[in-house]
């Protein structure tokens, strides 16, 4: 049997105030005059995080519109920006959420490999590697700090760039820099964190590998979502920590259906990746019942709307690239329901569970 080798995180910081060091954590990979480009989400433009950015030299801030989940044309567009503006660049920072620093981590790798992003969109067909590559979540839940992929919707489908070239070489994880996140984006990432638990957890790909990092993610979630009664500051550092080893947890198992799902939703009709999750697990009793009974319960103690009606009055054509997109994704139909998946997940059984959202 062989076993993957799996590329994690180069480096991490994790503390309040952590983000204090960038400075200092970024110095040693400064190659000459090249900059140091900081992709951040534009919620934070015009406030205080802004202006805490370590700029040196030409070190340039690019806020980062993530209304809708990274495009393929957009980091393309973003590379050859930079290439024409700087010729070549120190590192990409991505600061933000799980679409920041997914664009961050696609930029990276497209600054020093060939074509289109889109080309790149599947399993390890990255061959070159980026420049230098830093996460800072100001969100929790997507797991996107730790992960080996950079979720991209392209032309044809929604996919990530999964290589061992695609993870972070540094991540800093400072809950402070969560704690003005409105509640309902943060209950959305948060639920996508579970989500990742449950999927792995119950999947065919489990290990003890996964186990123990999904175990763990699972017990602070429920800490955060089930237990507390109001928010505090443990909550921002216990959902910080559930967000890694959730993502720990997918590094050598996979996700499941919500995720293969939610992502013809995001490719047709643009819906943000953690409401997506949330739609689709709604309706996914069949495959997780005691995972939806406790999600269920975590909505209403939250006082969480679920958006409802969303597929209505969708064409046959419509619907049908919904179901090629989530067809694709067939490491995370096997890791659901086993080798057989296709004869369990027929495309008029999908069209039925996207008819319900």
């Amino acid at each position: 049997m062989k076993f993957r080798n799996f590329k994690l995180v180069g480096y991490v910081v994790y503390g309040r105030g952590a983000f204090d060091q960038l400075d200092e954590i970024l110095a040693p990979q400064r190659k000459g005059e090249a900059p140091m480009i900081f992709l951040v989400d534009h919620f934070f433009e015009g406030k205080p995080l802004a202006d805490r950015v370590p700029l040196r030299g030409k070190d340039k801030i690019i806020f980062a519109d993530v209304t809708y989940e990274p495009k393929t044309k957009k980091v393309d567009a973003l590379a050859a920006q930079l290439k024409d503006e700087f010729g070549t660049v120190s590192g990409v920072i991505g600061i933000g959420g799980g679409s920041t620093m997914d664009l961050a981590k696609a930029v990276g790798l497209m600054m020093t490999n060939p074509g289109s992003s889109a080309d790149y969109q599947g399993w390890d067909l990255v061959k070159v590697p980026g420049v230098y590559k830093a996460g800072i979540p100001t969100l929790s839940g997507t797991g996107a700090e730790v992960s080996r992929t950079t979720v991209l919707t392209g032309p044809t489908r929604k996919l990530g760039m999964n290589s061992d070239f695609t993870p972070f070489d540094q991540i800093v994880l400072d809950p402070e820099l969560t704690a003005n996140a409105p509640f309902n984006q943060r209950f959305y990432t948060g639920m996508d964190c579970y989500i990742h638990c449950i999927e792995s957890l119950e999947g065919t790909y489990l290990n003890e590998f996964s186990k123990s990092y999904g175990e763990k993610a699972l017990e602070l979630c429920r800490k955060v979502f089930v237990e507390k009664s109001e928010w505090d500051d443990e909550c921002d550092e216990q959902l910080m920590m559930a967000s890694y080893a959730g993502g720990m947890s997918i590094a050598y198992s996979q996700v499941g259906v919500a995720h293969a799902v939610s992502y013809g939703l995001s490719y047709l009709l643009g819906t943000k990746h953690g409401i997506g999750n949330c739609i689709v697990m709604d309706h996914l009793e069949e495959y997780y019942p005691e995972g939806v009974k406790e999600f269920k319960y975590m909505v209403a103690k939250n006082n969480i709307e679920i958006p409802k009606g969303i597929c209505k009055g969708l064409s046959d054509e419509d619907f049908n690239k919904m179901i090629d997109v989530s067809m694709g994704m067939k490491p995370l139909w096997e890791n659901a329901l086993g080798k057989d998946w296709e004869k369990i997940m027929t495309r008029e059984k999908l069209r039925t569970l996207y008819e319900k959202f």
